[in-house]
């Protein structure tokens, strides 16, 4: 059975700097370490206290010691496993909103355009909803301060408008040429993370999950609840790009696939022990045929979600080898209000599987894992993977690999038709963004919804040349004409998902871009 490689440790002093730290936080910042344990280790501690005072007085430039401190304890904890991780008190209010899908907000989308916040979508029933704030509204103040600024971030704009649930904010709007003011009462936002869901004919369900928060289990069951009331037979689930999350969130969604009493997955730890999870009778989706889409940005919650349907014969799995994260976090909140991730356990899907990826090398090149790109397996499967790695059977007998992340069934090649280092300048710029803003700004009532746009709308080669002039004038991205006509239909594209994007947020672009999807495609052609 494959599991993580152990580092290989030595006994360098920063070695002791690291051990040493670790006993640290445990006396200044956490309970559950005790005096017994510090004192046991008391010339590390010292030795520790002196390295930081020795740099706060004696260091040729002025030390943030509070910042070394904890850049030291993640690099620490990054010697064990790539996952074990250490977040700062500053950073776990966003943190906690992710997990718990909810913040406390005004509820508006927005884009930053030419200095301004952009409103591109209002949630329905938010604050700003029941206030009259509309799509294509400006926002110039915040509580008396002018907010138009080349220094404004998307970072400075949260900060205005977020804050604790019933707190007010007031703000101006520019709608046309008038200057409207609101007070709005924050209230809690919700984080959706099942983004898209739709009927791609008549008896095949699409559902794109972004992540794993804690609502994400019901919002998937209400979303497949609609779908099958729509008459959906098939599903296609999306699980691209999807980081992972909440375990318990993954578990739950692949009970609603299986029979009762499937394992769906194990974890097993040196201090828990071995805990099971097994699926319970009446599944909404037991009779549903899936197939189930990933790929190298898949993680951790999805490769426990897709595992689990892939051993127990449950779901087609298409797309590219995912990311190959096996272990299992326990968040431990310090004094301080940081959080100490810790690995507690490894994972294994039903058949048995540990699906970590060997961590070798620096914490940075297991995350940004370039090998796939070089060694050509975004193009075709790896052989070596089929060579090495250790083999294990489905319910129904069929072979499947461990080692290092899922194997899909039906591999399907990254598609890289129509790139070019012109259109990925004009991705990085924003230029997407801001033409399409431009373009809805008396269109925002032209369709009815998301799907007639879609079967309706076309973006000829004048639109198209508009936006490169657009591009070029505002963002100063020169036309190279020849990558322009090499990537002009995968440009027209792109204007067109993200004029959906402004009027029906992530559903509308993903219904116009899914119709170019070679995985979609591919998984359509499975369900037959």
């Amino acid at each position: 059975m494959s599991e993580a490689p152990k580092s290989n440790y030595t006994l360098p002093l920063w070695l002791a700097l690291f051990l040493s730290l670790g006993l640290w936080i445990g006396n200044r910042l956490s309970t559950p370490f005790n005096q017994a344990s510090l004192s046991r280790n008391n010339r590390e501690v010292q030795k520790l206290e002196d390295i930081l005072n020795l740099l706060d007085s004696r260091y040729v430039d002025k030390v943030n010691k509070d910042s070394i401190f904890e850049k030291t304890i993640s690099e620490m904890l990054h010697k064990l496993d790539p996952h074990s991780n250490y977040i700062p008190a500053k950073d776990m209010k966003a943190v906690n909103e992710s997990i718990e899908g909810k913040f406390g907000g005004i509820g508006v989308r927005f884009v930053l355009l030419r200095d301004t916040i952009c409103i591109s979508n209002v949630i329905k029933n938010s604050p700003s909803d029941i206030a009259g704030l509309k799509g294509g509204d400006k926002i110039i103040e915040v509580e008396g301060k002018k907010v138009a600024s080349k220094k404004i971030t998307n970072e400075k704009v949260m900060s205005k408008l977020k804050g604790d649930e019933g707190t007010f904010v007031n703000i101006k709007v520019l709608r046309g040429k008038r200057i409207i003011p609101f007070k709005l009462k924050r209230a809690l936002i919700p984080i959706f993370s099942v983004t898209t869901s739709y009927m791609l004919n008549s008896s095949t369900g699409y559902i794109l999950i972004d992540q794993f928060s804690v609502p994400t289990a019901e919002e998937f069951r209400e979303a497949a609840a609609t779908l099958k009331s729509k008459g959906m037979k098939k599903l296609i689930l999306d699980l691209r790009n999807n980081g992972g999350g909440v375990l318990t969130s993954a578990t739950d969604i692949a009970d609603e696939f299986l029979k009762e009493n499937l394992v769906i997955l194990k974890t097993k730890g040196r201090s828990i022990g071995e805990q099971v999870y097994k699926s319970t009778a009446g599944g909404i989706l037991e009779d549903t045929k899936v197939v189930v889409l990933i790929n190298s940005n898949s993680a951790s919650a999805s490769e426990i979600l897709a595992g689990a349907l892939q051993d127990n014969d449950r779901a087609i799995i298409v797309g590219r080898r995912s990311f190959g994260k096996g272990l299992v976090q326990e968040d431990r909140k310090l004094r301080d209000g940081s959080d100490l991730r810790i690995t507690i356990a490894r994972y294994y899907t039903p058949s048995g599987r540990c699906i970590q990826r060997p961590y070798k090398g620096s914490y940075e090149e297991y995350i940004e894992d370039e090998e796939r790109f070089t060694n050509g397996e975004m193009y075709k499967p790896d052989s070596t993977i089929f060579k090495d790695a250790p083999r294990f059977k489905t319910k129904k007998g069929r072979i499947v690999y461990g080692g290092g992340g899922i194997t899909p069934d039906v591999f399907v090649p990254f598609d890289s038709s129509g790139t070019s280092i012109y259109l990925t300048t004009l991705q990085w710029s924003g230029a997407f963004n801001a033409f399409s803003f431009d373009y809805v700004k008396d269109k925002r009532n032209k369709w009815s919804n998301a799907a007639v746009f879609n079967s309706t709308f076309q973006v000829d080669e004048a639109l198209c040349l508009k936006f490169a002039q657009f591009a070029k004038k505002y963002y100063k991205i020169e036309i190279n004409y020849s990558e322009f006509e090499h990537s002009k239909k995968l440009i027209s594209k792109l204007i067109k998902a993200e004029i959906a994007r402004q009027l029906w947020t992530e559903e509308g672009f993903n219904r116009v871009y899914n119709d170019y999807d070679k995985e979609i495609k591919e998984a359509l052609k499975q369900l037959k």
